[in-house]
């Protein structure tokens, strides 16, 4: 089981580097193709778009057709992306590898926690999703730290040595990970799937660039494509997402709570912005003045992985969306002093960690049937994605309508408090554990 964490931690790792070390390159791409704010913006959005657009496709193939033989080909789709964007002679063809790149991303996190499902018994899988949920707080350490040394020789030498890199995990990939059995007698939901992949794309587009239009129209997409997983079902048809998984009191909860887990990472984005107005320093100054959050995702994530083993997911839910509202209670109360500031990203990163990194996931996974568990884990990968989205837009919104911009920041941070408040009220109304652990076990070999 340590070789199967180890080859799951590598893969989320580099995924999450790719992220990481985005801040740092992004000012040499722009300098290489001379672009302007909005058409450097792009080397994000589209990454965005094609992780959204591939959660459902990713996560469907691994359950129908073998989580490993997925989760080598998204490595090995990661890697030729990345060389793309190292080769890149032109920024259209930029595009085409953090597309692709996006598009790899979108099956390494939701495969890895169907592995989990898959490999560890029901009373060790909290420890192995606190592992995989510190890397985030790794790769946000260790990614600017790399970046800056290899952009000393050149930015396309940080995407260049993804592609070794990516090939030497799946090599680790393919003696390590086990197959698995797959069940494929019927047919096919490929209207569901190209249903919600509209729904997806237009939601993220729209929200990305403002586009009122774009958003009316997601909403439509996803009364369609709940049509037709209800029509699919009926129809025996193997669909995207199963009705009835929604419909579980635990899976609903569980991605409401992902929505919230969004919202409050995207936040913190916005962290350095505030420390140059509250602070004074310089944006690099800044950047730095992370580390005490990220470091508090990469040491709490598989201290609150333990602590679900023990708890189960009601009370570690509750306590993280608390330790949540009083960090961006901290921050917003005395933005300009650093005990509050530093306080609270240390609280903000412990919360995230647990609800971003094990929480969550563990719910899903023991909720979930065995055949749809990459499905379960992507459920939470999208809701987080749309929480994102919605901060992205809001914060900077709220911020921008004030005449003082510290005061607008801190106003956003302190209505995100009180929504994590009510995220923790909402937890409460999951199972407790003793229930929670006879459902763990009813599932564990369905």
């Amino acid at each position: 089981m340590k070789r199967i964490l180890f080859v799951l931690f590598l893969g989320v790792l580099m995924a999450a580097l790719d992220i990481a070390i985005l801040g740092p390159v992004i000012p040499a791409i722009r300098e290489t193709f001379e672009l302007g704010e909005r058409g450097v913006s792009w080397v994000f959005t589209i990454w965005v778009l094609a992780n959204l657009v591939g959660v459902p496709i990713m996560s469907k193939l691994a359950d129908g057709y073998g989580r490993k033989r997925i989760y080598l080909l998204d490595l090995g789709l990661f890697g030729m992306g990345a060389g793309i964007v190292a080769l890149s002679w032109s920024f259209p063809v930029l595009l085409v590898g953090r597309a692709l790149q996006g598009f790899a991303v979108s099956g390494l996190f939701p495969v890895a926690g169907a592995f989990v499902g898959d490999s560890f018994p029901p009373e060790r899988r909290g420890r192995a999703f606190g592992v995989l949920g510190s890397v985030f707080g790794v790769a946000f350490i260790i990614g600017p730290i790399l970046a800056g040394i290899l952009l000393l020789v050149g930015w396309r030498w940080v995407y260049a040595l993804f592609v070794p890199l990516s090939i030497l995990i799946a090599w680790f990939g393919t003696r390590n990970l086990p197959r698995t059995e797959t069940e494929r007698g019927r047919p096919f939901d490929a209207a569901g799937l190209i249903a919600l992949a509209l729904f997806l794309l237009a939601l993220a587009a729209g929200i990305s660039l403002d586009q009122l239009p774009l958003i009316g129209a997601s909403a439509l997409l996803l009364v369609l494509f709940v049509f037709t997983e209800r029509r699919g079902e009926r129809l025996g048809h193997d669909v995207i997402l199963r009705p009835g998984l929604l419909r579980n009191r635990q899976v609903s909860i569980a991605c409401v709570q992902a929505t919230g887990a969004g919202i409050s990472e995207a936040a913190f984005i916005y962290f350095p912005t505030l420390a140059v107005l509250a602070f004074g320093v310089t944006k690099s100054e800044a950047s730095f003045m992370l580390l005490p959050l990220m470091l508090a995702v990469a040491l709490g994530s598989p201290l609150v992985g333990r602590l679900l083993d023990v708890w189960g997911s009601r009370r570690v839910v509750v306590l993280c969306n608390v330790l949540l509202a009083a960090g961006m209670f901290a921050v917003s109360y005395a933005p300009g002093q650093a005990v509050w500031f530093y306080g609270g990203s240390i609280l903000i990163g412990v919360g995230l960690a647990g609800l971003m990194g094990s929480a969550l996931s563990y719910i899903l996974i023991h909720e979930a049937r065995k055949a749809e568990r990459a499905v379960s884990q992507g459920l939470i990968t999208l809701f987080i994605s749309v929480g994102q989205l919605i901060t992205g837009a809001a914060v900077g919104a709220v911020a921008a309508s004030m005449a003082d911009p510290i005061a607008g920041y801190t106003s956003a941070f302190t209505g995100i408090g009180i929504l994590t408040l009510g995220m923790a009220g909402i937890g409460f109304m999951l199972k407790r554990a003793p229930a929670e652990r006879a459902n763990l076990y009813h599932h564990a070999d369905n």
